[in-house]
């Protein structure tokens, strides 16, 4: 891609470049010596036709045709070619194309080695934009062979015409693997064009928000400006990309910076008519519209900014617990007319007052979801319960119902443990890589293995991703046999504490069983003793002298009892699933991929909230690559996001879309395609889970558990196994790494 049609945004005024920033740029190529009237354009293969130039001029013998047989990669032709005198290696055309060009652009690899073992020169310069194979390559995200030609000599400082060097092309693409390749490289992040825009400048004026986190986790300087002045900030607004803008601010970007016009972002902003989108970053990350950070102004509101996230994080678990005892009380204690709407009013009161801090929370604590307010919820919940069960409930049954208080006790107090146990373990985070040394050598290792792409390599942590990980957006880490992030648990269930999880479910199912049991005894009891008024509006006398003996305890056990709803279900699907050797996540990902159900479609579970996208880690990995001469392409993909209504983000929370998946699995659980490589039958499987040495109560070693009778670590498998069947040869079972399995 030459710089010819590239927007030179230091010679661009502001508002020629709110049209540049949305054109695409498209660039003419020499083609034999030749200049193209258009440019080159992909054909159906991928390939970069030369049709144009060809069909007009005059005949010619493909078998002679070296910048056709290098766009082929058809090298035993090459071969023959060479051997025949007519052509060496380092042939180029009048204009400084070489074959290696045509190769390179067009992802030839193997053609490229042979290429290069033949002695062309990897630097070569040609075409209008003067630019080298290897920057030939970047313009098209052809990563395997940008890095074939870097490790055979290819200077990645060499600029075009434009001034510039492989990284800022690679930049204009936004393809996120092939710029870690680069930047592995050792090329500088902050090296600038010949106008003084550095890659981040350009990340940011394109709009591409991973792009601009990438660079700035490796250490950009977000306060570098170009020739004119501007910072990254001033051409992210350019764009009026929010994720770009807000990353920025986050970085701690000059809200302030004047260009040498005197022009401050909010200036920007306000010409490129992108305000809005500058007061929704700033309002995200704490500040005011004026730019100036938003502060609390209340007693000990200087305490509390010391440690805004510790205070917030305990703020949003414990207000909860105020909510639910007062929603409990002023319906219980008011006529029910009267006491149900105002008991709504005052909950919607109060959290809307929770809803007022939240927005002097830092910038990733915006959202109730990521925030332990479903978690307070819960614990308010089990504490109210637990509270009353001691203090009225168990001195009125204790004599008659011995055995069900006793069950109880052991229920509510294991379920706490188990429920703090998941909530504060380790999941089993993947390891990160202590430097780039080690960073290095992965990717090295993932592009000899034909695997370096988003189902192996987790960008955001810079590891290899194990099978049957993925990376959490909420926890930021990859979790090792992810299987969901619980909001209810404020926390990801992983293989370090999926068991504990499920003894939260089974205690806390049991738990809510004894306690309606107790209730129900206690009111039998209470009401023959005491005798509450028989005056009510909606029940009969009966039921009204049972309902007003106690109706706070009355409320509160069908507030618990409701909790049966999404327990029992959600049980279910882990009975299901465990049996099946199977997470929620690779349950919901092998639905996803075929749409699933309308159902299922409509509601996606809280349980597995932000782990359907289809860009997660891949479950079954494949063993065998591509043909050499034939690697992969990633150019930059789209994904779309749908905004969900209240209804359809509360059915997420309670978990019905894992419900109806694993009840309706339609055809996919008799696909032999798609079969588990993971299972080795529903008693193998409950084994292995239940079975498994790590202890109950306590921590396990992290990424370690059973497969197949076996101890594996879970943060370090890469391969897929398959149970090998020996006891038709009177053997036992092993392990064996294989290729070409799909775990859904």
């Amino acid at each position: 891609m030459s710089g010819a049609d590239k927007p030179t945004i230091s010679k661009i005024t502001i508002a020629t470049a709110a049209k540049g920033a949305k054109a695409q740029n498209n660039s003419p190529i020499m083609l034999n010596g030749k200049a193209s009237a258009v440019a080159p354009k992909l054909s159906d293969d991928d390939h970069v036709e030369m049709e144009d130039i060809i069909s007009s001029g005059p005949a010619v013998d493909l078998e002679d045709d070296i910048m056709q047989l290098a766009r082929l990669g058809d090298v035993p032709a090459m071969e023959k070619l060479f051997e025949s005198g007519k052509f060496d290696g380092k042939y180029c055309d009048g204009e400084g194309i070489t074959p290696l060009h045509w190769a390179a652009i067009n992802n030839q690899y193997a053609m490229c080695q042979f290429l290069i073992k033949e002695g062309a020169d990897v630097n070569k310069k040609g075409g209008e934009s003067v630019a080298t194979p290897a920057m030939w390559a970047a313009q098209r995200c052809h990563y395997y062979t940008v890095n074939l030609l870097l490790e055979h000599g290819a200077d990645p400082l060499i600029t075009d015409v434009q001034g510039y060097n492989i990284l800022h092309l690679a930049t204009f693409e936004g393809n996120i693997f092939l710029l870690v390749l680069l930047l592995h490289h050792n090329i500088s992040v902050d090296i600038p064009d010949s106008q003084g825009h550095t890659s981040l400048m350009w990340a940011a004026y394109k709009g591409y928000p991973a792009c601009v986190d990438l660079f700035l986790r490796w250490g950009a300087d977000v306060h570098t400006t170009d020739e004119t002045g501007f910072t990254a900030l001033h051409w992210a607004l350019v764009k009026g990309s929010q994720g770009c803008i807000q990353k920025l601010i986050e970085y701690g970007a000059d809200r302030f910076a004047e260009t040498s016009t005197g022009k401050t972002p909010a200036i920007t902003a306000e010409e490129m008519k992108t305000q809005s989108i500058w007061l929704k970053a700033l309002h995200e990350c704490g500040y005011n519209e004026n730019a100036t950070p938003r502060t609390i102004d209340f007693p000990m509101s200087g305490w509390i900014m010391q440690d805004k996230r510790g205070f917030m994080n305990k703020f949003f678990f414990f207000f909860p617990f105020l909510i639910i005892w007062t929603v409990i009380m002023i319906s219980s204690h008011m006529v029910v007319y009267a006491g149900v709407p105002i008991a709504l009013l005052v909950g919607y009161c109060l959290q809307w007052v929770a809803l007022q801090l939240m927005e002097y929370a830092p910038s990733d604590m915006r959202h109730a979801h990521k925030t332990p307010w479903l978690a307070g919820i819960f614990a308010g919940t089990l504490f109210w319960v637990g509270l009353n069960w001691l203090t009225t409930i168990l001195p009125a049954t204790y004599s008659t119902y011995p055995i069900y208080n006793l069950a109880f006790g052991v229920s509510y107090f294991l379920c706490g443990y188990f429920y703090f146990s998941t909530m504060f373990y380790d999941p089993g985070f993947v390891p990160k890589l202590g430097g780039l040394g080690p960073q290095k050598a992965a990717i090295d290792e993932l592009i000899g293995l034909w695997k370096f792409d988003e189902h192996n390599f987790c960008v955001q942590c810079m590891v290899r991703q194990p099978l049957r990980s993925k990376h959490c957006k909420k926890c930021n880490r990859c979790v090792a046999k992810h299987d969901h992030h619980c909001p209810w648990v404020y926390n990801c269930v992983g293989v370090n504490n999926h068991r504990h999880f499920f003894l939260y479910l089974v205690t806390l199912e049991l738990g809510v069983l004894f306690l309606i049991r107790l209730v129900i005894g206690y009111f039998t009891i209470i009401s023959a003793k005491e005798g509450g008024s028989s005056e009510c509006n909606l029940l009969a006398p009966e039921l009204c002298k049972i309902v007003n003996s106690d109706p706070y305890t009355l409320v509160l056990s069908i507030w618990a009892a409701l909790q049966l709803t999404w327990v029992t279900m959600l049980m279910f699907v882990q009975l299901v699933q465990i049996s099946r050797a199977m997470t929620t996540w690779e349950n919901m990902k092998g639905s996803s991929h075929h749409h699933g159900s309308k159902a299922s479609e409509a509601i996606t579970s809280a349980l597995t909230t932000g782990t359907t996208s289809r860009t997660g880690a891949q479950i079954g990995s494949t063993g065998l690559g591509p043909d050499p001469a034939l690697p992969p392409t990633h150019a930059p993909g789209h994904h779309h996001h749908h905004k969900q209504g209240c209804f359809d983000q509360w059915k997420k929370i309670l978990g019905v879309d894992t419900f109806v998946e694993t009840a309706m699995p339609g055809n996919k659980a008799h696909s032999h395609r798609n079969r588990n490589p993971f299972s080795n039958g529903c008693l193998g499987n409950c084994k292995d889970f239940w079975c498994d040495p790590a202890p109950v109560f306590g921590k396990r070693e992290n990424g370690s558990a059973m497969l197949g009778g076996q101890v594996v670590d879970y943060t370090a498998m890469y391969e897929t196994p398959r149970l090998m069947t020996m006891r038709s040869r009177g053997g036992g079972g092993a392990y064996e790494s294989v290729a070409n399995d799909d775990n859904v």
